[in-house]
């Protein structure tokens, strides 16, 4: 009976295999928390390169997997899911430097708010991915204007590619610190504190700038996601393959935080690389129908999205390899 419901599917997967790799995500989020960074600390760059090799190493174990046992053809999407989704978490390394540096959080208490974005990311992304693939089984048509988002939203990406995000200006920030107690100094590593009321005197719980940073944090991988989920299933609507590529880029985006903060602003013209991605992503599924094919080649796929985000990455780093100072300090205060 268990061997049964082992083997039977779900979204079109065996439940087994759905279950071995959120078995990996587990592991790895136990391992990070009680293991590695049971103490709030500085997470300094080198140990952010060792981790995110780690991550992207586990990654791409995962995905030679997913090639061996779904096909090649699976395997390709995965690893063009997962570049996509990497190259995209770059865009949010920087609004998370922002929100950051915004509320002054030390390096020390940094860790503490991403890894609980993480966690919020890993269900919200289950959530929009789950909606998503209800929404394309029964209305394929859906997957054009997925296309025509994609499109626009890359040549929106051009047109903005230099305007900053203003942490300040946030609707939900400022709805937040009109509807609840906020505190304006950080306590420690707390999300939440008690304070006696300014008018009445009771102890009152007060959010604190950490919980803050966290609520903005998450918001701003939704509206992330509303470009990164269209993409994937663009490539394919496979729930396994979206949700798989989708997280595995996400978990490694925590360590490699730390690498990138520093340096982000060497990434500049990446964002032009991901404009192209997003367009092109866009583009194949009008290209496929105009060509009379079933389903865009995921070897193109994945040839053209890498070979546009290592020109992006070759062309940041040669146009700032003078180094131009960051908008932002990353770090926060120490």
């Amino acid at each position: 009976m268990e061997l049964a419901f082992l083997s039977a599917e779900w979204l079109g997967t065996p439940v087994w295999m759905w279950l071995a790799f959120l078995t990996i995500v587990v592991a790895l989020l136990a391992f990070d928390l009680g293991v590695l960074h049971r103490k709030s600390r500085e997470i300094e760059v080198k140990e952010s390169l060792i981790l995110s090799v780690g991550y992207i190493g586990l990654s791409l174990v995962f995905g030679a997997w997913v090639w061996w046992y779904l096909g090649t053809e699976a395997g390709m999407d995965y690893f063009t899911g997962f570049a996509i989704e990497k190259a995209l978490a770059m865009d949010n390394v920087f609004v998370i430097a922002m929100i950051f540096a915004f509320f002054s959080i030390p390096r020390i208490y940094q860790h503490k708010v991403l890894f609980w974005g993480i966690l919020g990311v890993i269900v919200l992304r289950a959530i929009m991915i789950g909606l998503g693939a209800a929404i394309v089984s029964e209305f394929s048509w859906v997957l054009y204007i997925f296309a025509l988002f994609l499109i626009a939203t890359g040549i929106k990406m051009i047109w903005l590619a230099d305007k900053t995000y203003d942490v300040g200006s946030n609707p939900i920030l400022a709805f937040m610190r009109r509807r609840f107690n906020v505190t304006n100094e950080l306590h420690g590593e707390s999300f939440w504190v008690k304070k006696p009321h300014p008018v009445t005197g009771r102890l009152t719980w007060y959010m604190t700038p950490l919980l803050l940073a966290l609520v903005l944090i998450e918001i701003a991988d939704v509206i992330f996601a509303v470009d990164s989920v269209p993409a994937i299933f663009a490539i394919t609507t496979d729930p396994f393959i979206v949700y798989t590529s989708n997280i595995f880029a996400i978990l490694g985006l925590r360590a490699l935080y730390f690498a990138l903060a520093a340096m982000v602003h060497r990434f500049h013209y990446l964002k032009y690389a991901l404009a192209g991605v997003l367009i092109f992503i866009g583009s194949k599924i009008f290209v496929a129908d105009l060509l009379g094919w079933e389903k865009f080649p995921p070897a193109i796929s994945l040839t053209v999205t890498l070979t546009l985000l290592a020109a992006g990455v070759a062309w940041s780093l040669m146009k700032t390899a003078r180094g131009a100072a960051p908008a932002t300090d990353p770090k926060g205060v120490s």
